[in-house]
């Protein structure tokens, strides 16, 4: 052990303005329940707090297209017309009065949180925040995300020069970041997910496109897939290629979905593999940052982050 590691923090109250027009598994209390379990397990203490900040229209517009963001903007931003403060951009996502604000600023939270590990000026960093992202196209929002933020993220550390790997470990294919990096050979996308699943996408066959061939990694799990299972494909398909690839930084879009407890999948992982996938991924590079993407059974969430919380602060 090495004594505690300065670890960020970075979380607002403004996330949970961003409230479903009716019940919805991605609601304001995912964020109260994480924020609970830090406290409880007294870990939020231990972290350095990061000013939320709303992202720039630049840092915006390297991972989307600038016609999306117009448009987006103009459905859901403030301030709206009356009777558009709440509705569906598809059957499962939504926007309210307050979303274009919460979506600016988690992205932008994602990337200062990112940039301050980056600069090692933290060496390691959890981002609770809210809407999700990693489903958001370089065009389209989706599945319960608006913008994608460790795509954000991402490209602003690759306009600094870095190399980086994103580690999405959500229950589902995080298509969207997988859609703005498949042509980007110092980004390494790797999904390990359930299949099938929504959004159908992220086969095994698919490496990536043009100068991006083999930056992309998929691994499909079938419904059932328990820790063992899933830490065995992670040791043998995914541990070898984000060695070899030498990542400056790892961003990991941390979904806790796939936890047996959660309402929305089929895999039957617990704590234990979030935990371990953590501290091997700190062996091949300590500059680590956790961003809040899926989980939607409360308790299940909050032990998951704060279990993760545990192994940044202490290793």
């Amino acid at each position: 052990m090495r004594g505690h590691v300065k670890t960020g923090l970075v979380s607002d109250v403004r996330f949970s303005l961003h409230r479903a027009p009716g019940e919805h598994p991605e609601r304001p209390e995912r964020v109260e329940a994480i924020l609970a379990a830090l406290d409880a397990g007294r870990l939020r203490s231990q972290l350095v707090p990061v000013d939320a900040r709303p992202a720039t229209r630049a840092e915006l517009e390297r991972a989307h297209a600038s016609r999306f963001l117009d448009d987006l903007e103009a459905t859901i931003g403030s301030p709206v017309l009356a009777d558009r403060k709440a509705g569906w951009i598809d059957p499962d996502t939504y926007y309210s009065e307050h979303s274009w604000e919460a979506a600016v600023l988690a992205a932008g939270s994602t990337v200062e949180l990112a940039s301050r590990v980056a600069r090692g000026e933290l060496e390691a960093g959890l981002a609770v925040v809210r809407p999700p992202g990693h489903h958001a196209t370089r065009d389209a929002a989706m599945g319960f995300c608006l913008l994608n933020n460790i795509a954000v993220a991402a490209a602003a550390l690759r306009a600094d020069g870095a190399r980086v790997a994103i580690i999405d470990w959500d229950l589902h294919h995080g298509n969207g970041t997988e859609d703005i990096f498949v042509e980007e050979p110092d980004v390494l996308y790797v999904s390990l997910h359930e299949a099938p699943q929504y959004p159908g996408t992220g086969p095994a066959d698919f490496r990536g496109r043009g100068r991006g061939v083999g930056a992309t990694l998929n691994v499909p799990l079938p419904s059932g897939t328990d820790d063992a299972a899933w830490c065995a494909a992670y040791d043998a398909v995914v541990a070898p290629v984000v060695a070899k690839f030498q990542p400056d930084v790892i961003l990991v879009s941390a979904g806790f979905d796939a936890h047996r407890d959660d309402p929305l999948g089929n895999l039957m992982l617990t704590e234990r593999t979030f935990v371990r996938t953590t501290r091997h991924l700190l062996t091949v590079q300590r500059r680590i940052c956790l961003v809040l993407e899926g989980g939607y059974d409360l308790r299940a969430l909050g032990s998951s982050v704060a279990a993760v919380t545990e192994v940044l602060v202490s290793s």
